[in-house]
């Protein structure tokens, strides 16, 4: 039982004691003390003055002499600030918890629960290698798995590889025009970057025939458009010449860019990438053929980039695989009345009634949009597992489509649909803004990858925090490696999901910062002064040492963190949410700093290998050995591995 469960026990014995009033341990609100007061924990004690008929004050003072006279092997002491009664624990109760825990390398992990989710993260198209927003992605999927795991959950990792639709068809299309013949072999580039290559290609493409039929639009020449485009186009135009809008870059801006996108869809080589998607949906052996194969070429690529991540999936879904399933529930929703058909035979959905819109489901010719498909897929990944919640770990720019996919399968009576969870991420920008995969203005994992192992190895040779000379290049490479992706992971998580950020590589390097390598360092410098232990024999006898005396502040502050744990463990699940568990480890390495660091008249205050006693001496060594225990374990839950040297 953690202290704030005993806390929360010991409150109701003590009100059912003082007053004859029973309440649930829920409503027991216990924070930790603010650092000005004396004590650890404080108990709210303001909902309880109505059970009391006292005042905040006396009711706080007269539950904390309860607690006093009644748990002493909890509460040594406590004092009451208005309506707050704040707790000492007692110096024995730190004592025990830290001998019975200190080696316990599990600590906080809790047992199956019996509930199954799937995370779905990554998701990667099949038209372009990684980028840095995938990384947000794959770094808060992997992390969230991890956490509900630590929290008893079964979980399985799932990966929905974008491998079918126009976007695919660009890539495809372009390297038979424009490749002759190019392979990842023959020109030494890795698949995933050479296919993505393609796509830049085509939208150059794209662009370029644009361009005329954009001055044509400007001057009401439509004659590539159809009555509706026109009647669209037409609007747009004599909008774009009104004085307001002229007036107005931000209005010019978008009424062009709706003529642009109107425009690019009317080139030919958009028009051919249509045909194209449509030759595969009905089975052309030769476009399948070339899917296949530039297909292969990225899964290679990413494969590659997944291992040195250190990313992993349990399960792949394929949309090509899936859409299908989305169009016999877009049967069955036709069947139940539950969708309908426009004259131009394309399926829609009404969700004006929901306060949302109409939804299309299928195009006129047929093929599917992504709607379609993730139907499908949530009807075939609820058949496989039967989970009971599955999150979808997506960018907050694809907040309605979830709430719109939630909606249909309640609609269509799926059972997917209560477990729907769309953990929202907000999008990374580097400090010179955002990235636009069209324009191949997009920044490359690999390349990223190879950067920060290259800051790491800047880094760490400039500040020498070890001697390098006797350590092998296998060795070298592996701490860089470790440091570099670590400091990478560790930037990305410690923002909450939900907001926005900016990525600054040369700050998430920072060895005195807010980084990994803060917390990384806290840890290798622990376990030398283990080894250094282990070499002295200091460590003889530690397993049966339970310390007896007091508490020096830093002593009872570290072993205090640490038996947080299991509730930061708990709170990071709850808020769906890594950046819980960044800031916890990152307040762990500072607090044993601080410990570490602390002098008086130039004397380690907490001297660890010659400490003012043997008892001191053993007490300390238990204490950074849990650190140690609970650092790793909280940067293992967000992926990211910890040196024993630096």
């Amino acid at each position: 039982m953690s202290v704030v469960q005993s806390i929360r026990t010991a409150a109701v014995a003590a009100i059912k004691s003082l007053y004859d009033q029973q309440v649930s341990e829920a409503d027991i609100s216990v924070n930790i003390t603010k650092p000005e007061f004396e004590g650890e924990y404080t108990i709210v004690v303001f909902p309880f003055a109505k059970v009391s008929r006292q005042k905040p004050e006396e009711t706080g003072q007269r539950i904390g002499e309860y607690l006093l006279n009644n748990h002493q092997e909890l509460i040594s002491g406590f004092n009451v600030v208005k309506g707050f009664l704040n707790l000492v624990i007692n110096h024995n109760y730190w004592s025990a918890f830290l001998q019975k825990e200190y080696t316990n390398t599990q600590f906080g992990i809790q047992p199956a629960n019996g509930k199954k989710v799937m995370v779905e993260y990554s998701s990667p198209n099949t038209n372009k290698p990684l980028h840095l927003g995938h990384l947000r992605n794959n770094f808060l999927g992997y992390a969230i798995a991890e956490i509900l795991k630590a929290n008893g959950f079964e979980v399985i990792k799932a990966n929905l590889v974008n491998d079918r639709g126009i976007h695919i068809c660009k890539s495809m299309l372009a390297w038979q025009e424009f490749a002759h013949g190019d392979t990842p072999q023959s020109t030494g580039i890795k698949g995933d970057h050479l296919v993505g290559d393609y796509y830049v290609k085509f939208e150059s493409v794209v662009k370029e025939q644009a361009e005329p039929i954009i001055d044509r639009v400007l001057e009401r020449d439509f004659r590539d458009f159809n009555p509706a485009e026109t009647e669209k186009l037409e609007k747009l135009v004599t909008a774009l010449h009104k004085p307001e809008v002229q007036a107005d870059e931000d209005k010019i801006g978008k009424i062009m860019g709706d003529i642009k996108e109107l425009s690019r869809n009317k080139t030919e080589i958009m028009l051919q990438a249509k045909i194209m998607l449509q030759q595969w949906e009905a089975g052309n052996p030769e476009v399948r053929e070339l899917w296949n194969q530039m297909n292969s070429w990225v899964y290679e690529g990413f494969d590659v980039t997944y291992k040195k991540l250190g990313i992993d999936f349990d399960k792949m879904y394929y949309e090509s695989q899936t859409y299908l399933l989305g169009k016999d529930l877009v049967e069955d929703g036709l069947r139940k009345g539950v969708l309908f058909k426009k004259e131009d035979n394309s399926v829609w959905i009404d969700l004006t009634a929901d306060g949302l819109d109409e939804k299309l489901l299928l195009r006129g010719d047929g093929t599917s949009v992504y709607m379609t498909q993730d139907l499908g897929t949530a009807r075939l990944k609820y058949d496989d597992y039967h989970m009971d919640q599955s999150i979808y770990v997506v960018a907050d720019e694809q907040n309605y489509h979830f709430k719109v996919l939630q909606l249909i399968l309640e609609k269509l009576g799926e059972p997917a649909a209560p477990g729907i969870f769309h953990l929202s991420y907000g999008m990374v920008e580097l400090p010179h803004g955002r990235m636009k995969s069209r324009e191949g203005t997009v920044v490359d994992a690999d390349d990223m990858i190879t950067e920060m192992i290259n800051a790491a190895e800047v880094k760490t040779k400039e500040h020498a925090v070890r001697k390098l000379a006797d350590v092998s290049e296998d060795e070298l490479y592996e701490l860089f490696e470790t440091i570099g992706l670590g400091a990478m992971k560790f930037f990305l998580l410690r923002v909450d999901p939900k907001k926005r950020m900016i990525f600054n590589p040369e700050e998430s390097i920072d060895l005195n910062g807010f980084t990994a390598a803060f917390v990384q360092y806290a840890h290798a410098r622990i376990k030398s002064i283990l080894r250094d232990a282990d070499n002295m024999d200091a460590k003889a006898g530690l397993n049966q040492f339970n310390y007896n005396g007091s508490l020096l502040p830093l002593e009872k502050e570290l072993i205090s963190l640490n038996e947080q744990f299991p509730g930061i463990l708990m709170d990071a699940y709850k808020e769906m949410s890594p950046s819980v568990i960044a800031n916890y480890a990152f307040q762990l390495a500072q607090t044993f700093n601080s410990f570490y660091a602390e002098k008086v008249d130039n004397v380690p205050t907490y001297a660890i290998t010659k400490a003012e006693s043997e008892e001191k001496k053993k007490l300390r060594l238990q204490i950074i050995q849990m650190t140690a225990n609970t650092i790793a374990k909280s940067m293992q839950l967000l992926g990211i591995r910890v040196p024993e040297r630096m």
